[in-house]
């Protein structure tokens, strides 16, 4: 029988009765994937960043300190973000595994060592998931978390919380986007993006795909999650209030004409930033694994370049070393 959604609002236009959708049709055509991957093949893509990679390491790398007891924030590499907030500490999208994958002999390998790993997290009381791709849900990374801090709750987007039900974890809350709950004096909304979900041939998009807001008395953080460019992205920060730091992703773009429905480029990501009132951002999905075609040092390259070209300063969307914190206080 043909799967049918148990989620499935007709009063939400990303709702389809057998998964989820965007609210923006994309533009891939059939062939797409086979194009791109013989010509990657053909130009020998990825190329290696400059200087090999010992030297990307020693440039956007270092061991990630915690410590103190200020709101802070930690890129961990790709899309993982340590967020102190109110004594809390939250982990988005974790993946400390050596490849993101679903096996340990193929698919996208590390390139940059793990910048913190979660025995030496000194507590951890919650986990956010943008979606299911392995380089955002690393099962691995998520049953060592399970043992180390059983307490942890973990919010997922709709159709996500029995993946981790069946893995033994205990305290999971799914939400659709725009839905909002208040947990440890936080408000935590789950909201669009423009993506995809998949984890198996079979499961295409049965499962949604969200960034998430977490917001204190003191300050309003969005983690957009994996996601294209989209003029409604702009309307997060409009819905909920004006924020005071985000992350935002500038990497796995290139071919432009390929990734371009999924994954936004520098360019796109400095007028995203424009378009929120340029909080204090971090550029994130770039600088571990090689999942386009661009090298590894480009999109820190291109987005100072977008910048630049912009004419807007580089420090409130400064490119991060691996394992870098900055502080998230903010006095209103």
């Amino acid at each position: 029988m043909p799967w049918k959604n148990p989620w499935f609002d007709p009063e939400q236009p990303h709702h389809l009765p057998d998964g989820f959708r965007n609210l923006h049709a994309l533009k891939r055509q059939p062939g797409d994937v086979k194009r791109w991957r013989e010509e990657r093949k053909a130009q020998g893509l990825p190329h290696p960043p400059s200087g090999g990679y010992p030297a990307f390491i020693e440039r956007w790398w270092q061991k990630a300190q915690v410590s103190g007891d200020d709101d802070r924030v930690w890129w961990l590499g790709h899309a993982s973000l340590l967020l102190r907030l109110q004594g809390q500490y939250l982990l988005t999208d974790p993946v400390f595994s050596r490849r993101a994958s679903p096996f340990s002999f193929a698919g996208p390998l590390r390139k940059t060592p793990v910048s913190l790993h979660i025995n030496e997290l000194p507590q951890l009381d919650a986990v956010l998931i943008s979606h299911n791709h392995y380089d955002h849900l690393d099962n691995a990374t998520v049953r060592q978390i399970a043992r180390r801090f059983p307490d942890a709750r973990f919010f997922v987007p709709l159709g996500l919380k029995r993946w981790f039900t069946r893995r033994g974890i205990r305290h999971v809350t799914e939400l659709d986007w725009w839905q909002a709950l208040t947990w440890k004096g936080m408000a935590i909304t789950a909201v669009p993006a423009q993506h995809w979900s998949m984890r198996s041939l079979w499961d295409r998009n049965r499962s949604l795909w969200c960034g998430w807001v977490i917001e204190t008395a003191r300050l309003r953080f969005w983690f957009s999650g994996d996601t294209g460019f989209t003029s409604d992205l702009a309307d997060i920060a409009l819905r909920l209030g004006p924020l005071d730091a985000a992350a935002i992703p500038i990497g796995a773009y290139a071919p432009r004409w390929f990734m371009g429905a999924h994954h936004m480029d520098p360019q796109q990501a400095v007028t995203l930033w424009q378009q929120i009132g340029r909080p204090m951002t971090i550029p994130i999905h770039w600088g571990v694994f090689e999942l386009a075609d661009e090298s590894l040092d480009q999109p820190p390259q291109e987005l100072l370049a977008a910048l630049s070209a912009a004419g807007e300063r580089a420090e409130g969307f400064m490119p991060f070393i691996i394992g870098q914190s900055a502080s998230l206080f903010k006095n209103k």
